[in-house]
């Protein structure tokens, strides 16, 4: 099944690259100041006293749906493999060690603290949905936001991030793009013949799969920064970006 999507605006952070235009420059990190890892985003849009509570994916999160400057009550799909495992997991090694649970901790580890968050901070009462697909995560958001684009053109942004588990958890998972949040401004492309066109192809041959280059999300982002086109294969879809 092929799906085809305008990307309007798009944002991406990483440790290196915390912008689009850093993007620009991937693999390589930007030359500057800036240019040292950081643990989380800064988040200067929420104040101090609110972002000290959140996670560091809640953080990630929003700063990429930030950078996307989406209309006031958009329609949003948050979506993470994880969402807020290792929140939880200190929640539970509390329990172990007998230690009392924190009630901001508690009330913030639900798989989709940002979307709620996101919500407040902006007074969106537009829908929101969740996604976690394991390694299919991205491809479900989009397949769940072509079908929401199907019944309404208006926009919709699609947030989707992860950040690496718990060591507990390391034998189960190979990410190694991880951390990572990326977030995309989407509508129908005939709605807007000059915006970014994305198609995905979810069912692919596999003579089409085998003949297609692997590509990776950094790949994808670097395209997107630099307005290039790209044609790949990513988990087990067909990934193409074209420009008007």
């Amino acid at each position: 099944m092929q799906l085809n999507f305008g990307i309007r605006t798009s944002g991406a952070w990483s440790p290196y690259f915390q912008q689009m235009t850093d993007w620009q420059q991937w693999p390589t990190p930007p030359l500057s100041d800036d240019s040292l890892p950081t643990a989380a985003p800064k988040l200067p849009q929420v104040p101090a006293m609110q972002r000290r509570r959140y996670s560091k994916l809640t953080k990630m999160l929003l700063d990429v749906a930030f950078q996307c400057n989406a209309p006031a009550n958009c329609r949003t799909i948050f979506a993470s493999r994880h969402g807020e495992l290792n929140r939880t997991v200190e929640l539970l090694q509390d329990i172990v060690q007998q230690q009392p649970i924190s009630p901001i901790g508690f009330s913030q580890s639900v798989h989709n603290t940002a979307s709620g968050i996101f919500s407040i901070l902006t007074g969106n009462c537009s829908a929101s949905t969740s996604i976690a697909a394991a390694e299919q995560t991205l491809e479900q958001a989009l397949i769940e936001a072509y079908g929401q684009l199907h019944e309404d053109e208006s926009e919709l942004l699609l947030v989707y991030g992860d950040e690496p588990v718990a060591d507990i958890y390391q034998e189960f998972t190979d990410e190694p793009e991880l951390p990572l949040a990326l977030a995309f401004l989407l509508g129908r492309p005939e709605n807007n013949p000059a915006a970014i066109t994305l198609t995905l192809e979810t069912e692919p041959t596999e003579q089409q799969y085998a003949c297609a280059p692997h590509i990776s999300y950094g790949e994808v982002l670097h395209a997107l920064a630099n307005k290039q086109a790209l044609d790949g294969r990513l988990n087990q879809c067909l990934w193409r970006l074209t420009y008007a």
